[in-house]
């Protein structure tokens, strides 16, 4: 028994730390940026104030994972954030497909503890900064609340990732919080004060059908009149979740100091909304659903945004202009919510999609004062109209990344975060990260130490692409149809198709490509053509007219006519979509409409992909073969679609596809690194939207690797990764290689983008 009679006040337990690189925060950004830092040698301090890792993707919030590419429609193309948020993602979806945000928190959870260079510490607040002379941070001071421990941590680099910038604003980092003038950046998105320059809180809610009726009583303090929720006609008693997003408040007030108002007042929207679903009689179909859970913190969108040596705008996203010192890029649309949220009259949100994903600057990614911090997440330099691009959690895990990387290089090489901006320095970094899997735009992985470009590549087959056979299946054209046709400078093919007239009716053609041949924005039209037909079946016949004399994506356009069916093919290759002009009104606020000069865009239309299982290709033939697949991808530096479809692919017809590299003598091999077609155009939402398959259909899952003898050197089975990295324990020395990928499935064969052999 212990006896405690006073006396001395109790100061609790402290330990002093230190590490290379404090990063404070746990979300995406905050893990991503650990791990990068981590996995390049780092000794690294993770500080997260609650009780499980993600941040607003974590079980207590329960927001999906959005990023360049998203469900809810936009024009780009295998966007998706690639490196460790694809790796955490695509980990995700392998074994939790249906979206359960516990199981995430534990994925997250496990690949954070199992790197030896990183130490953890949950509930664990930072409340005070020591500061060196010259604006450099020395250390810093936190709190467990669970084990009445204080942490004094110092470090040579610190990276906020916290979301609220508590370390920057602690450290006296240069800040912003709201929206700027229109004039400050030209910027004609700007909202006025009457729409308001903060966006709010959400806090989401579960539901489950129990078979039984449930009766339901609110507490005290939920909303009484839902009549104040100007919204409450389009209630859906179905819906729940991160799909109830616009339950929105705290635009009007400090987001960081009243954000306990905040959450009480949601508390009070959520329970008064149930309350109105359950006791109302409007919503029969709730009577045996219950209410299973209520998120206890709000999911924040924005406050404090850091200045950096360059601030991002609305120009940098809508005219995806380029950037030297890329790091990162975005894709999110600009999506500016009333600041009333749910008492707003307004829609939620006011959305501008892109044309394509645009890079975000290194310049963005540090303190313009502060010498030694890195800024990750959404507290990155840009305004508020661009903030409200680069906020969502795909694109600032993919800059966590990016400062965990730098931060781990500035560590190495005694320099601060403005030295790698220019020179060798940012080529390096760069470079590191195209190594572990991200994607900077027209910028080319080019490592030196790379055996392959020495070698000789011989494939058992690859792919001449002369389109898709058809299998049987036949669409209606209810909606206009883009198909996706990479096409060699100077190769000029016509094509020929199916189509079946179910009355007397014409055909709309048209050849388009995208302004910007990286985009995928089917916006040009180079020639169209209408056909007449009679009701039937028909072979057409077209010729593409004027193309671009470099090599790019052109779309074959197929306007929408409800009396044509047109053929289906169920072969998928790699690096080809079929699109359709079909939107979400929900979120496509300024597509297919006219010019909105008001606010400094462009109108164009919207062309998605269908989803797996629907999203199949128009079975067509090209009269000359697209030489596009060949084995000289392998080693571009280009690890996804870009322009071009970028990979080897082996015919379909080939039993067992093989690739031989062989070199003039022998070599010492200790790493292979092999890139899969993990479908950059799939989003891989984390929660609540599920997905059809737990493992991409393109992703080569079994793969055997024998020596110059023919040996046995490594078999892989049961794949689902993107990138593949081998290790040997001991030196390889072989003159030749043997690569032999099963495909995928009997409509997909087996593609690579990359191999890389390294002798280190």
């Amino acid at each position: 028994m212990l006896i405690d009679e006073g006396g001395s006040p109790r100061v609790g337990k402290k330990l002093s730390m230190e590490c290379d690189i404090l990063v404070v925060g746990g979300g995406l950004a905050g893990v991503t940026a650990a791990l990068a830092a981590a996995r390049n040698g780092s000794n690294v301090v993770l500080l997260q104030d609650r009780p499980v890792l993600g941040g607003n993707a974590s079980s207590e919030v329960r927001l999906w994972i959005l990023g360049a590419t998203s469900h809810m429609g936009n024009n780009n193309r295998w966007a998706r954030e690639g490196g460790i948020v694809d790796e955490l993602l695509t980990e995700n979806m392998f074994r939790n497909k249906e979206g359960n945000p516990l199981i995430l928190d534990t994925i997250l959870l496990e690949k954070v503890t199992e790197e030896k260079n990183i130490r953890l510490l949950l509930n664990t607040a930072l409340y005070e900064v020591q500061m060196k002379e010259d604006g450099l941070i020395d250390g810093a001071t936190a709190f467990c609340s669970q084990n009445q421990t204080t942490y004094s941590i110092r470090a040579t680099q610190f990276i906020d990732a916290s979301g609220d910038g508590v370390l920057g604003f602690l450290a006296g980092a240069a800040f912003r919080m709201g929206a700027e003038a229109r004039e400050d950046f030209d910027e004609k998105f700007a909202p006025a004060k009457a729409y308001g320059e903060l966006l709010g809180h959400s806090i989401y809610f579960y539901t489950k059908d129990t078979g039984v009726p449930v009766t339901y009583k609110a507490p005290s303090f939920a909303l009484k009149d839902i009549t104040a929720i100007p919204r409450y006609r389009s209630f859906n008693a179905k819906e729940f979740g991160c799909k109830l997003w616009w339950i929105e408040y705290g635009g009007r007030l400090d987001t960081i100091y009243d954000s306990e108002t905040i959450k009480w007042e949601l508390w009070k929207v959520v329970y008064g909304v149930w309350d109105h679903i359950k006791n109302s009689g409007q919503f029969p179909e709730a009577a045996t659903l219950t209410l299973e859970w209520v998120g206890t913190i709000p999911g924040k969108r924005e406050s404090r945004r850091f200045e950096g040596d360059y601030i991002l705008s609305q120009k940098d996203i809508i005219e995806q202009r380029p950037h030297t010192d890329q790091i990162a890029f975005g894709g999110w649309s600009i999506d500016l919510h009333p600041a009333d949220g749910v008492y707003s009259p307004l829609p939620g949100c006011n959305q501008w999609h892109s044309k394509g994903i645009y890079p975000i600057p290194y310049r963005c990614v540090y303190s313009r004062n502060i010498r030694n911090l890195f800024l990750a997440g959404r507290i990155i330099s840009a305004s508020h109209v661009a903030f409200a691009s680069t906020r969502v959690m795909a694109t600032g895990a993919a800059i966590g990344q990016a400062v965990g990387t730098a931060a781990s290089i500035c560590v190495q090489q005694g320099k601060m975060p403005r030295d790698l901006g220019h020179g060798s320095s940012l080529a390096e970094l760069q470079q590191q990260l195209l190594c572990n899997g991200v994607f900077l735009p027209g910028i080319k992985r080019s490592p030196a130490a790379d055996l392959l470009p020495s070698a000789h590549i011989k494939a058992s087959s690859a792919l001449s692409f002369q389109g898709f056979e058809h299998h049987g299946e036949w669409m209606k054209l209810r909606h206009s149809m883009a198909q996706m046709i990479p096409f060699r400078k100077g190769r000029v093919s016509s094509l020929s198709f199916l189509v079946k007239a179910h009355s007397d009716t014409s055909l709309h053609i048209q050849f388009r490509i995208s302004h910007k041949k990286e985009n995928a924005t089917p916006e040009i039209v180079l020639s169209e053509k209408v056909i007449q037909l009679t009701a039937g079946e028909h072979t057409v016949v077209v010729q593409p007219e004027d193309l671009p004399q470099q090599d790019q994506y052109v779309y074959l356009v197929l306007l929408r006519n409800e009396h044509i069916e047109i053929p289906i093919s169920d072969t998928r290759i790699t690096g080809i979509l079929s699109l359709f002009n079909q939107h979400n009104p929900a979120v496509s606020n300024f597509g297919k409409q006219e010019p909105r000069e008001d606010i400094g865009v462009d109108s164009f239309e919207f062309w998605c992909p269908k989803r797996r299982p629907e999203g199949k290709n128009l079975a067509f033939q090209l009269d000359q073969p697209q030489p596009v697949f060949g084995t000289e991808n392998l080693c571009n530096g280009i690890d996804r679609p870009y322009i071009l479809p970028n990979a080897w692919v082996a015919d379909p017809l080939d039993p067992s596809p093989q690739l031989e590299i062989r070199w003039e003598e022998q070599q010492q091999i200790r790493s292979i690194e092999i890139c899969f077609d993990n479908d950059f155009d799939h989003p891989m939402e984390s929660v609540l939207m599920g997905h059809p398959e737990n493992e991409i259909p393109f992703c080569v899952r079994t793969l055997s690797m024998l020596d110059d003898q023919g040996h046995l050197v490594y078999k892989m089975e049961n794949n689902h990764q993107t990138i593949l990295r081998i290790q040997f324990d001991q030196p390889l020395h072989t003159a030749a290689l043997i690569i032999k990928p099963e495909h995928p499935a009997a409509h997909v064969p087996a593609s690579l983008f990359a191999i890389r052999c390294f002798n280190s």
